[in-house]
């Protein structure tokens, strides 16, 4: 049966890392934050196996704000093999999870060794397209083994975003050219790091474009006044949507329109 749910969502936090040991102590008080700031939907992502359970749990806390994301990260791909991906059938077939993922190649630290963490990539892939599923993805320092691989899976899933996209220009008409949708996060307001991400923001058609904290981490650096703490919290997704209007030349409203288009196109909402 196809999972359909109603949606109106004005800001949606398409990667929220909610299990991290950093919000342990006042979860609930993020969550509201988020929701006084007008971040009415969030995705949860999970990096393992056992993350995958705790994410589908954690969002029925808060049915109709929070969603979930089951699979593995390539950081972890050493700790799982094929035949136990086939586990998070049963978390995927629940209405509160709707995407396979965070998965995909990290080249970068390479905490998983390649080969393992290509075949991980690709067999949830595979597990995304036998159940008809998105998937939210990484790369780091990895782009052409990443189009390589999915590449010959992009048509038989129904929707990709690559999360955290900070690659050049090059990278960028690849995944567009996969027709995948592309989350920037906040490190789009780094004076520093940022500056060619700035760039490629206006580069995304309307159409492709998502929007993200990754919370706890990419904590915003131009945000006034400071915060005290370095964590980064979904309430700060309002920051992140000024910013990348601005650079495009939007209106804020313009582009809430377009990603909560985008947002029930990918997750069927």
């Amino acid at each position: 049966m196809t999972k359909k749910r109603k949606l109106n969502v004005p800001m949606f936090d398409i990667a929220l890392n909610l299990t991290s040991s950093q919000f342990d102590k006042d979860r609930d008080e993020v969550i509201a934050r988020a929701q006084q700031a007008g971040v009415n939907g969030m995705l949860l992502l999970a990096s393992d196996m056992d993350e995958s359970l705790a994410v589908s749990e954690l969002a029925l806390q808060w049915p109709g704000l929070c969603y979930a994301a089951a699979g593995v990260h390539p950081h972890d791909a050493k700790s799982v093999t094929i035949e136990q991906l086939q586990q998070l059938k049963p978390l995927l077939a629940q209405p509160q999870v709707l995407a396979v993922g965070e998965c995909g190649l990290d080249f970068n630290r390479d905490f998983s060794p390649r080969p393992q963490q290509e075949a991980i990539f690709e067999a949830q892939l595979a597990l995304a397209a036998e159940l008809n599923m998105p998937v939210v993805m990484h790369e780091r320092d990895a782009h052409q083994r990443f189009i390589d691989i999915l590449t010959p899976w992009r048509d038989k899933l129904p929707g990709a975003v690559l999360h955290c996209f900070t690659s050049d220009k090059a990278a960028l008409k690849a995944c567009l050219d996969l027709d995948l949708y592309i989350g920037i996060t906040g490190w789009v307001c780094d004076e520093r790091r940022g500056e060619d991400l700035q760039q490629r923001v206006t580069e995304i058609p309307n159409d492709r474009l998502l929007l993200e904290t990754d919370a706890p981490y990419l904590l915003p650096r131009d945000l006034r006044p400071k915060p005290k703490s370095r964590r980064n919290e979904p309430c700060y997704l309002p920051h992140i949507y000024q910013k990348v209007a601005g650079l495009r030349e939007q209106t804020v409203a313009d582009l809430q329109l377009h990603t909560q288009q985008n947002i029930k196109r990918l997750l069927n909402l």
